[in-house]
């Protein structure tokens, strides 16, 4: 049986396809006594959901019709939390509940407050997807997303402070285009009127944003589309490893587990060529292990080292027997 809280909305989660649910069925549904089914209908009413009642031997339950759902009792950033956690399921962060995550958000937003919706609602049109790549940083205030993400729907003139990598300040006033999330990081795509060109800004850099009441006619980006603008300047970066593996399987196969995060070569049937940039060998290192077949290290040396020495930890490993 589900724990009260999982069983709960579960419950809410049928009643709201208002439909007449007779109270067996319903309690076989959730697997629980017709009397438990009778208090979580209890519990729901507490939280002001209208679930009507039939008594009698052919009785049952349903939600009221044409009842307004009660707002969703959660904060601004909360809000954004839950939907950029759910938005991400829904773009296959999690094998297998891709489906689920796409009607839970549209659940979820259908009962934000009318202000929540409309700030969740810039950040999912916005926002350009760039496929998932782990989890995403922190230092990003939600309200620096939601406001650059509505300030792009209604193409409406930004004004930033904004910290470069080597920790120069400046103020930047530009028009903004689409929000992209990629290697874990969070940036804003925008032409910038000052400096006459288009940028891409990481968005845990960028404070005070603010918008300037001016609208413009949106420009044509130089690029397929926001995402792909975001990944040429990443390319262009010096990174401290460029690493060249040559893997023992088909390019195919390493495309469908780790193309995301590399560039697969394909050099026969059973063999191909991965190249990666990246800041740290522990993401080369875990990518390759995602692989699945042998491989030989053309590039860095270091990288062997590194995978030596998470071959050596792992072999350490010990299985813990439960004290009786």
């Amino acid at each position: 049986m589900a724990n009260t809280s999982e069983r709960t909305l579960r419950l809410l989660s049928l009643l709201q396809t208002h439909r007449y649910w007779p109270g067996a069925e319903l309690a076989e549904r959730l697997g629980v006594s017709v009397r438990t089914l009778r208090r979580d209908v209890d519990r729901l009413r507490e939280l002001g959901y209208p679930v009507e009642a039939q008594r009698g031997v052919d009785g049952g339950y349903q939600l009221a019709a044409g009842a307004a759902l009660p707002p969703l009792v959660i904060d601004d950033d909360e809000a954004v939390a839950l939907a950029l956690g759910l938005q991400a399921a829904a773009q296959g962060a999690v094998e297998g509940i891709a489906e689920s995550s796409v009607r839970a958000l549209a659940k979820v937003v259908q009962v934000m407050p009318a202000r929540l919706r409309r700030r969740i609602d810039a950040l999912r049109a916005m926002t350009v997807p760039a496929g998932w790549d782990g989890p995403v940083r922190a230092g990003v205030d939600p309200g620096v997303l939601t406001t650059v993400a509505l300030a792009c729907r209604d193409d409406e003139q930004l004004r930033f402070s904004y910290t470069a990598s080597d920790g120069r300040h400046t103020e930047r006033h530009v028009e903004p285009h689409r929000l992209v999330c990629l290697g874990r990081r969070w940036y804003l795509v925008a032409y910038d009127l000052v400096r006459h060109d288009w940028r891409s800004f990481r968005l845990d850099r960028l404070t005070a944003p603010h918008h300037t009441g001016s609208r413009f006619r949106p420009r044509e980006l130089p690029a397929a589309d926001a995402a792909e603008f975001v990944r040429a300047g990443r390319d262009n970066l010096p990174r401290p490893y460029r690493v060249e593996v040559l893997v023992d399987a088909p390019a195919v196969t390493v495309r469908e587990r780790i193309g995301r995060w590399s560039m697969i070569e394909e050099i026969d049937d059973e063999h191909c060529r991965m190249r990666m940039t990246a800041d740290s060998l522990d993401w080369p290192t875990l990518a390759l292990g995602v692989v699945g077949a042998d491989f030989r290290v053309i590039h860095p040396p270091e990288l062997i080292d590194r995978i030596h020495e998470w071959g050596a930890r792992f072999n350490r490993c010990e299985k813990t027997l439960p004290s009786s």
